[in-house]
């Protein structure tokens, strides 16, 4: 069950974490419209919502430079990160039938353990789920956490763990 778009970051989580949250929703952003281009929604972003009062919250300040790297390495390899994800699917999921939020939480996760091997396996898992906990009270979460080991397993062939 979606929760609503004001959620935050634990305070002691800090800018990295802030910034994969921001990640994640223009992430969602992207998908949701046909005519997406990442440099304008990363310019949006740092404008209007990184550490800004929006709407009488006030969101934590991000590391702006991993938030930028995250939406378009995570845009601009969606293929690639998708076919990851596909094959840490069981059953009869399909990635057609992952809803918008948890496949940019997806893709984003997937991103960081492809490209980014100075952050260890654990603290991807970890960061993901509680993005997902930002938004979901169900089962999203654990799923976030099955699905992101099984692609880090794939990617990283046990480095980082």
């Amino acid at each position: 069950m979606m929760t609503e778009s004001k959620a935050q970051p634990k305070d002691k989580a800090g800018s990295r974490s802030a910034s994969r949250l921001a990640a994640v929703q223009a992430l969602y952003q992207l998908a949701s419209s046909e005519e997406a281009v990442p440099a304008l929604v990363i310019s949006e972003f740092r404008a209007w919502r990184l550490g800004k009062e929006v709407d009488g919250d006030v969101y934590t300040p991000a590391d702006e430079e991993l938030f930028s790297d995250i939406v378009m390495g995570a845009w601009d390899r969606r293929g690639e990160i998708d076919a990851h994800i596909g094959a840490a699917l069981t059953g009869s999921r399909t990635i057609d039938r992952l809803e918008r939020l948890v496949l940019a939480v997806l893709r984003a996760g997937a991103y960081e353990a492809m490209a980014r091997p100075d952050v260890p396996t654990p603290v991807i898992i970890n960061e993901y789920m509680d993005v997902a906990h930002a938004f979901f009270t169900g089962k999203e979460p654990a799923f976030v956490n099955g699905v992101l080991d099984n692609v880090s397993r794939q990617v990283r062939s046990g480095s980082g763990r």
